[in-house]
């Protein structure tokens, strides 16, 4: 794990989840995400200590906890740090039990290993410049992947996107990652394409990308979508439960599945099922106590 300049003064710590840095002058920092829990936090600001930076601002692209769990252990060690998000990720960070009803439409099971820790919120972000500390860092709305992630443009042309673009690695593995809301997903990703920086940094990529790159994974990224939908209204040429419909899909594309993956992957279909619902492209009916979706 280790301070990768990117441009200026803004830096990347590569982790499972990368960590945005954007330094001031005074060595006070902004971070980007913090990570999954207390302990990739805690290597997380030992690297920061090593080059004599101080955690002032933190930034969550969005709810999930390998984004936000480490926003504890930072307010922890660093009790006049800030953490800004925007609004309706707020409702979700302080509220972590709402990511169970997201995907489980109800309290979890005791056993689920999802962290029940809130995150109190301290600033919401508003899209476009916003002054934190002395400096204008731009907000970029990117929902798609949760219900409202926000990208974060640093002075230095340096645009961090969370999770709104998968790399070629993920999509190989996972070709039905995860996705709240298919149709803010492709308007977020052609939006992308017009953001004006010069580097791109993923939540989970291995390098930094240029703006050629980054334009050549969003036609991935899209074409994966346009996949997916072929695929579901194919199977759906006969009727399907979703339960079966998921199932059809993992088989097919031999997707990795445990416990949590399985979920991971029904919320998927379930926003795949409301996108072609709501443009008259499949119905549904109810038979023998089953709900069944179809093709038009």
């Amino acid at each position: 794990m280790n301070l990768n300049k990117i441009n200026r003064n803004t830096y990347y710590i590569d982790n499972p989840t990368n960590i945005g840095v954007y330094t001031y002058k005074n060595k006070n920092c902004l971070l980007v995400d913090t990570g999954i829990n207390n302990g990739q936090a805690r290597k997380i600001d030992n690297v920061l200590v090593e080059n004599g930076l101080h955690p002032k601002y933190i930034i969550n692209t969005h709810n999930h906890m390998d984004h936000c769990g480490g926003n504890i252990y930072f307010k922890t060690q660093y009790p006049g740090c800030e953490i800004y998000t925007s609004n309706k990720e707020r409702l979700y960070i302080e509220n972590p039990e709402l990511r169970d009803y997201i995907l489980f439409s109800s309290s979890s099971f005791k056993s689920h290993g999802e962290s029940k820790k809130s995150y109190k919120v301290d600033y919401v972000l508003e899209y476009g410049t916003n002054k934190i500390g002395d400096e204008k860092i731009d907000i970029v709305p990117i929902m798609g992947h949760s219900v409202e992630q926000v990208g974060v443009l640093t002075p230095d042309r340096v645009c961090f996107l969370g999770d709104s673009v998968f790399s070629e690695k993920i999509i190989g593995k996972y070709s039905l990652p995860y996705l709240f809301n298919i149709e803010n997903s492709i308007n977020t990703l052609n939006k992308i394409k017009e953001i004006d920086a010069d580097f791109f940094v993923l939540s989970h990529a291995d390098t930094v990308l240029n703006k050629e790159e980054i334009l050549k994974l969003i036609d991935l990224n899209l074409s994966n979508i346009n996949k997916n939908i072929e695929m579901i209204i194919e199977i759906l040429g006969e009727p399907q439960t979703r339960e079966t419909l998921l199932q059809n899909i993992v088989i097919l594309n031999d997707l990795p599945i445990n416990f949590n993956q399985y979920y991971i992957y029904f919320s998927s279909i379930s926003a795949f099922i409301s996108y072609l619902y709501d443009r008259d492209l499949i119905s549904h009916f109810i038979e023998n106590g089953k709900l069944y979706f179809y093709s038009k």
